[in-house]
């Protein structure tokens, strides 16, 4: 698919003054540079992003941590600690569409930073805040990250081997989910400005969109006030449904309707499991798992995993391998649907990321830029959108504002 000039993009026109750091937010902004807006990410001068330095790995000086979530952005860097770097944040708010921040609560009041005053200065203004546990409550001033939030909103209790010990999600799901809907906050925010006129102010915390995500989990419990337990790759209502081991690596099943398990039974010849009351409904299933898992199990030994895989995709059985990331990205769907990409970068030769996943048939994301250096466009940021000469740029550097 070609892109589209920039002015025809999803969120052409639309300046993002991106105050946050780590996961969240930059995810968040990411989002919306990938869909078209400008995005100007603040960072201190020096160090910048904490997570410039959380590696290794580490490519032409830039962490891997750092890369995943910051492209399509430029640079800046402003001392907010120098009140000559308040003010400037002040003119750049004035010019800007949105703003997004992840300061503990109270701290851009303090610098005068706030959606109260930065609204008098700009009436239409998206101003979105992600925070741990929020902007009010018992818990507002606590610190947290992800792994914490994850635990404290539920998802670790349920993650895990039966039997085992909580264990956190391999990727640092709860800033992802956090910062996914704080972009669908912020544009829902500015279609509702093309009516009004008028900005609004966003509370986005790591804690609500956790609790939001246990999904049908949360639901069970709500309902039956049954407590969640820890089921590893298993399902607590559909069986089977899970990781089984093979002659060499992992296959996933999901047996989740009458039609399928019927299927599966034919496929691995094991008809008589059809007319065995322990196993001929879903709810009798799940009640006897302890006796199916380890005969299917057994079964799923006699093969190796692509062999099932493609007898399983004829038959119309849901299933895939459990990937490693060197197969991951090499998979032909992962690859069809331009999920690596390869951009240059200006101390790494060729830079390669996650792609793209919204699809849009008129405005599809594109990658343009790729994560900055720390500052790199401090400059060309201060001419082109505050219209500063090189004197004046000078200037601020010799006051170490920026």
């Amino acid at each position: 698919m070609t892109a589209p000039p920039e002015t025809d993009r999803a969120l052409s026109g639309i300046r993002v003054l991106d105050l946050s750091r780590i996961l969240a937010g930059p995810y968040c902004t990411m989002i919306l540079g990938d869909l078209g807006a400008e995005v100007i990410k603040v960072e201190r001068p020096g160090t910048g992003d904490d997570t410039r330095t959380w590696g290794p790995p580490f490519a032409g000086g830039e962490s891997a941590y750092y890369l995943c979530c910051n492209r399509n952005k430029k640079s800046i860097t402003v001392d907010l600690k120098n009140p000559r770097g308040v003010e400037l944040i002040r003119e750049f708010a004035k010019v800007s569409d949105v703003l997004v921040e992840n300061f503990t609560p109270g701290l851009m009041k303090r610098f005068g930073l706030d959606y109260e005053s930065l609204r008098r200065i700009n009436p239409r203004l998206v101003y979105c805040s992600i925070t741990a546990y929020g902007q009010d409550g018992p818990y507002r001033d606590r610190p947290g990250y992800d792994m914490v939030l994850s635990a404290v909103g539920g998802l670790m209790w349920i993650t895990g081997e039966r039997g085992g010990e909580p264990v956190k999600v391999g990727v640092a799901i709860t800033d992802v989910v956090t910062g996914v809907y704080a972009s669908g906050s912020i544009m829902a925010s500015l279609f509702w400005r093309e009516r009004s006129g008028r900005g609004q102010y966003i509370d986005v915390s790591l804690l609500d969109a956790q609790v939001s995500c246990l999904a049908n989990i949360a639901s069970n419990y709500l309902v039956s006030g049954q407590e969640a337990q820890r089921w590893g790759t298993q399902h607590e209502s559909i069986v089977p449904y899970q990781v089984f081991p093979t002659k060499d690596r992992p296959i996933a099943i999901g047996v989740a309707n009458q039609r399928i398990w019927k299927r599966f039974c034919e496929l691995v010849g094991k008809e008589e499991w059809l007319t065995d009351p322990r196993f001929e409904t879903n709810p009798k299933r799940v009640e006897n798992r302890e006796v199916l898992i380890p005969l299917v199990a057994e079964v799923m030994k006699k093969k190796a995993c692509d062999d099932w895989v493609a007898s399983f995709v004829k038959a119309a059985i849901p299933c895939g391998p459990v990937n490693t990331m060197e197969s991951l990205f090499a998979d032909p769907q992962v690859l069809h649907r331009r999920m690596l990409a390869e951009i240059p970068h200006p101390t790494i030769h060729s830079l390669r990321l996650a792609g793209i996943p919204i699809k849009c048939s008129e405005t599809p994301g594109v990658i343009s830029l790729p994560p900055p250096l720390v500052g790199e466009h401090t400059d060309e940021i201060l001419a082109d959108v505050l219209g500063y000469g090189p004197e004046k740029i000078e200037e601020l550097r010799e006051r170490r504002v920026v």
